[in-house]
Formats: structure tokens, sequence, C-alpha cells
């Protein structure tokens, strides 16, 4: 026999929050609102508030129990962010996986989670089916069954407030996890960021302000969304907010010229490898983009060159900078389209819900505005420690703020200008040289259409200051000593280029970021 709850439980349970209650607390609201278009489906608040319902009861019905790992593998769909909110709504964590992994690394991330489930892309099975033994999934289920599921639940009429009462959905408290986010691992192996529901709800309600989100922006959402800065500082925040969402699968700049002018989106985020080759696009000419007023660029530093191009294009278009990282959920720092005039290179000021630090990373000590030094934080937002790894969470921290990896330089007014990953800071003869500082430098040659600067091991120098150049069609006949020519007038001596390799690509993965490790 059930005994009747107190009434101090009663009411812990009505504050209850969690990112799926929330949802549905907006939904309930909304409710005819469109809230997603993803290409010839469109969902209205009510009926993505029951896909999540019915999607979190096939999970458990996988006999996943609160707080097992759902890992999701794919590109971007309707279902996979359906998936995301009914993670929630079960009480599982989910755990977002880059489409492009295979073999090991992929086996990794399932491993290192203790991943129960792995919902996948039809066309990523095959990579899935070499790694389901070794790694030890329950189950797992292409993303067209879930949707079949999730259509046929809706279809039947199957009482969804039942399925609520019956599986007892919703209960996670705030200190729950609701995600593990793999870091990038653009320097050493992924780690799993502990991200809970007060974290994400933390993050959601720092960066609606700092965007200046509404509910009429008419947001397109083309990044990958197992990548947080789609997933929690564009998609969810947007749909907090009761707005239309427009999904596309991948970034391609055609589409999302086209879809712009057609569907006359007024909010766009792009990573700075995907602004980049837009920038040069042929078909940006021709497209009326007269709707879009806010655009925003992160998740790797964008060359000064390319933002002002853009600018100077589209004086109309409000620009902003996003910055952080997945520990933080991301969203640390932003540069609003009214401060780039003054500051074009910043990284902007501190959110509301993060409080920031620049200090020595030796000390500890607050260094002077002006002088590089580690950015810290602290902040509602931050991640719990890494997945199953207590001596980097350890090490990530000094004197109660996460150490953020990042050199950065602080003005007296708080704003923030990145140098450099303190890893990827080139050690030439003695003297430290900043990656961004030359990178920045070579793309002003007209020939240059990528560039990344690393340093090789030198006999002499400790390390020799080394650009990565891929070249835009048509300019084959272009030399190093055409690239050293143009440096030697924004540069230093010491931080010209001692050697300069051309390349097709440089190596980055799914959500954009350049892998340095790959180039050392």
């Amino acid at each position: 026999m059930t005994s009747t709850p107190t009434l101090d439980e009663q009411i812990r349970v009505s504050q209850r929050s969690s990112v799926s209650l929330h949802f549905a607390r907006v939904a309930a609201t909304q409710r005819d609102t469109t809230a997603l278009k993803y290409q010839d489906r469109t969902w209205t608040y009510r009926q993505l508030d029951q896909a999540v319902t019915v999607a979190a009861a096939q999970l458990r019905d996988l006999q996943l129990q609160p707080g097992d790992r759902v890992a999701v593998m794919g590109k971007n769909s309707d279902t996979f962010l359906i998936l995301f909110l009914a993670a929630s709504r079960a009480g599982l964590v989910h755990v977002p996986i880059n489409f492009a992994l295979t073999g090991p690394e992929l086996e990794y991330l399932v491993t290192d989670s203790d991943a129960a489930v792995l919902i996948v892309d039809d066309e990523y099975a095959d990579t899935v089916d070499d790694i389901e033994q070794t790694a030890q999934l329950k189950h797992v289920v292409r993303m067209s069954e879930m949707l079949h599921h999730i259509e046929t639940g809706l279809e039947t009429g199957e009482s969804v407030a039942e399925l609520v009462t019956t599986h007892d959905f919703d209960a996670a408290e705030e200190s729950d996890l609701a995600q593990l986010l793999y870091t990038s691992g653009t320097t050493s192996a992924p780690k799993g960021a502990m991200l809970t529901h007060r974290a994400l709800l933390a993050h959601y309600n720092g960066v609606i302000p700092a965007l200046d989100f509404t509910r009429d922006d008419n947001p397109l959402i083309a990044m990958p969304l197992y990548h947080s800065a789609a997933m929690h500082v564009f998609a969810i925040p947007y749909l907090f907010l009761g707005a239309t969402i427009r999904l596309i699968r991948v970034p391609d700049i055609a589409e999302i010229l086209e879809r712009i002018e057609a569907e006359h989106i007024g909010s766009l985020f792009l990573a700075p490898t995907v602004w980049v080759p837009l920038s040069q696009h042929p078909d940006l000419g021709s497209r009326d983009l007269s709707t879009l007023t806010k655009v925003q660029y992160g998740a790797s530093i964008m060359p000064v060159t390319v933002l002002q191009r853009l600018r100077d294009q589209y004086p109309e278009i409000g620009f902003y900078n996003c910055f952080g990282q997945s520990e933080m959920a991301p969203l640390c720092t932003v540069l609003r389209p009214e401060e780039h005039d003054a500051r074009p290179a910043s990284a902007g000021r501190a959110v509301g819900t993060v409080q920031m630090r620049v200090v020595d990373p030796e000390t500890g000590r607050d260094v002077a505005p002006g002088v590089p030094g580690e950015v810290q934080y602290r902040s509602p937002q931050l991640f719990s420690g890494y997945w199953n790894k207590p001596d980097q969470t350890r090490e990530a921290f000094m004197d109660g703020w996460f150490r953020s990896g990042d050199l950065v330089v602080i003005d007296e007014e708080g704003y923030i200008e990145v140098v450099d990953r303190i890893k990827d800071v080139i050690n030439t003869g003695g003297v430290l040289v900043a990656s961004r500082e030359v990178e920045d430098a070579i793309y002003r040659h007209e020939a240059v259409a990528e560039v990344a600067v690393v340093g090789r091991p030198h006999e002499k120098w400790i390390e020799q200051v080394t650009a990565v150049v891929v070249l835009k069609d048509g300019y084959d006949h272009v030399t190093d000593e055409d690239i050293r020519d143009l440096t030697r007038k924004y540069l230093a001596r010491h931080k010209v280029p001692g050697h300069i390799e051309f390349v097709t690509e440089l190596p980055r993965n799914q959500s954009g970021k350049l892998l340095k490790r790959e180039l050392k």
C-alpha cells in the first residue's frame, strides 16, 4: 500500500524543474504555434511535446532505468532534437556523439559513457555494427525506427497523459545529470563533461538576454545538434521562448542562403568554418538577406578580416561573437553588435550567469589589463566534473575556479580578447608566439582560403612557427615566400613562419574545430 506523500514532499515535487519539464510548460501555453520545421515535417508545440513523451516511453520500454546513458549519433533531424528532450523526460542521460566518428574513437565514447543504448542514423548503422559487440551495448536502434514509433504512437491516439502517469515522467531533480557532453578532444582524448538540469537551465537563462533572442526571430539552425552550441545556445533557448525553428540536416551553404531568402530567416548561427566559405560563395550576392537581422558566430576563432568583410557588406545585420566551452554548457562571453566597431577582435564580456577572472596560470594571481593570462570561471551553469575522471576534474580547478585553458587579455572594462589555447602557444627560441596572431596576418593574403599555425619541433629554436595553408581556387601559383612577404608587414621577425606547407584541406571535427594535434 502506497503512503500518502507528506506536505513537504508534495511541495518539493511541485517545485521540481528539469529541461523537459520546462519545455512542457512552454508547450502548454504555445500549443498550436509552430515549434519546429524539418524537411517536409512541421511540429506544433503540442505535437512536439507529445512526441517527446512517446519517445520517452519507447526509451523506457528498452528496460532503461533513470540515470542510464542513451547515446545518440546522427546528423540534424527532428528526431535527434526530440530524443534529447525525451531522455530528459525519462530521467536518462543524453550522450550526443559526433556522427563522423568510427572504429576506436566511436567505441571509446560509447564504452567510456557506459551507454546502454545507441540510437543511430540509418546511414551510420554499419559503422555502429563494427563496435556493437565490443562496446557491450544492450540495444542499437535506428533513427528511422524511433521516428516510426513516435509517429505511430501519435497516430493511434495513445493517451499521452496515461504514459506520463504510468512511467512517472519528469521526475528528475535539478541536481540529476541531463547530459554527458564530450569535449572535442582537439588536444587529448575526449572527456565527458557532466551537465545537470540545473546547469543547463541556468545556461539558458543567461543565453536569452545576452543574445537578444525573441520568439519572433525565426531562426535557422544548421550547425550539428550534437555540439553544445547548436543545441544549448540556440535550439533549446529558442524553444523555451516559443519561437519557430527551421532545422536543416547539414550546414550546406547554398541551402542556407536559399532558406534565408525563401523563409525570411531572421537569426543565424554558423561556425567560422562555415562563415569563411559562405563569405566567398557565388550565391551570396544574388540572395535577398534583408530579413536577417541577427548573426552569431563562435565555436572557433573567426578571422577578423573575414568578419570585417561581412560587416561592411551587410551593415544592417547585428553580429554577435559567442565564446565558451563544453564544460560551461557552453556560452561564457558575448561581444554584442554595437561593441564590434571598437573591439572587432574581442570575445566580449561575461554573460549575466558567469563570473570571470583572468589570472597567471601558475600563481592564480590576477593579471594586469593587457597582460596575457588564463580565463577562469565560476557559474551555476558549470559542469559537475568529468565522467569517471576524478584526477582530471581536480586538475581543472584552481581555488574553486574552473580553468578554461584559454589564454586571453582583459581590458579595464572587462572585455577579453583570445590570444590562443594555452597548449597552442608556440615557444620559439624562448619567446612565446600566439598562433592566432600569425593566422590573422596570413588571412590578409587574397589567395588564402584557410590557414592553421602550429609549432613544429626544431633543434635550435625549440619550436618553429609553421603555417599550413589552403589556397583558394585559381591561386596555385602562390609560393611560401609570397606568404612570408605579406606577414613581414604585420609581424615581428620571430613570428614570421619559418615553414609553410600547402594542403588541400585542414583536419577538423564535425563541429568545425580545427584538430591541431593532427597537424602537429
